[in-house]
């Protein structure tokens, strides 16, 4: 396994220094067309500055198109075994290209019932498996509404124009169980329901937790079964490892969590090494599934019985 990270991260380096050879083009080409301004050097200075500045625009983009190549071959050629050989059954199926749904489906999103609808949909990097039993699917997932600001034109007309804002950037995931939870429970820390379902507010003794979350349920009873003291210390641990606007919903036979990070999950960035240390974050990003499962023990039956 070293020697293969090895030569991903050869490759890696390749990339950085094209990426790299643009900055002294870039340099010299504004330093140009800044003397150019002057009299001494007049617009031949402008010319070759503009020249220079467009050679390292492609010299970048090459650069960056050669990371991308590298990121893309990475997570197929090493990080889809790696992390497919954390989880029992794992399967790992990374991003092909640009496509825009390569993980979970929208409707596997909206069922959490806290998730907004989007007008543009991503998803990608899905990864699947079972601990203790359980079975789990989750991806990446990127979510964009459209929003309108107005400015004036150069006329000094006021205009109106469209644009795509991110409201989710995280990951989601979905736990299956062989029965149906007595009810329906959201557990939200910023999220709001998405859902015409009644929901009704529940509160709990613990002061840190009422202020952390927002417990809805269309059976009291059924939150304060399934949120014992323990459940809710895991939570509260889980927020506080995890960064990120939490929530999470027990619909039918299924829990579903989501973390919104504003970031890919098992991205690998320029002039970052590629060694033990990022593969550490990664199985830590996998041992939230793990946390999930063990801590808030979602292999007992916390489920009606037939």
């Amino acid at each position: 396994m070293k020697e293969g990270l090895q030569e991903h991260q050869a490759k890696k380096k390749r990339a950085e220094r094209i990426i790299l050879l643009g900055l002294p083009f870039l340099g010299f080409g504004i330093l140009a067309a800044v003397l150019g301004t002057t009299e001494a050097l007049g617009e031949w200075a402008v010319t070759v500055g503009v020249v220079l500045i467009i050679f390292a625009v492609l010299v970048f983009v090459l650069g960056f198109a050669l990371f991308q190549r590298f990121e893309t071959n990475f997570k197929h050629e090493f990080l889809k075994d790696y992390l497919s050989g954390l989880v029992e059954e794992g399967e790992f199926v990374p991003k092909k290209g640009f496509g825009k749904i390569q993980g979970l489906d929208p409707a596997d999103v909206y069922n959490t019932e806290f998730i907004e609808r989007a007008d543009r949909f991503y998803s990608y990097d899905f990864f699947r498996g079972k601990i203790d039993g359980v079975d789990f699917v989750s991806s990446d997932v990127k979510l964009q509404r459209i929003e309108y600001e107005t400015y004036r034109d150069k006329d000094g007309k006021i205009r109106r124009r469209k644009k795509y804002v991110t409201y989710f950037h995280g990951r989601v995931f979905h736990f299956d169980f062989n029965k149906d939870f007595d009810g329906h429970v959201l557990v939200l820390e910023r999220y709001k329901p998405q859902t015409r379902r009644k929901y009704q507010k529940v509160e709990f003794e613990s002061v840190d937790f009422n202020k952390k979350f927002r417990t809805l349920a269309t059976r009291e009873h059924t939150a304060f079964y399934i949120l014992t003291p323990h459940f809710m210390e895991s939570l509260m641990k889980i927020e506080k490892n995890h960064p990120g606007n939490l929530g999470f919903s027990f619909i039918d036979n299924k829990l579903y969590f989501a973390i919104h990070t504003g970031k890919p999950t098992f991205s690998v960035r320029p002039f970052r090494r590629l060694d033990e240390k990022l593969l550490e974050k990664f199985r830590e990003d996998v041992g939230l599934i793990h946390n999930l499962v063990d801590e808030l023990k979602l292999n007992r039956k916390i489920f009606k019985e037939d």
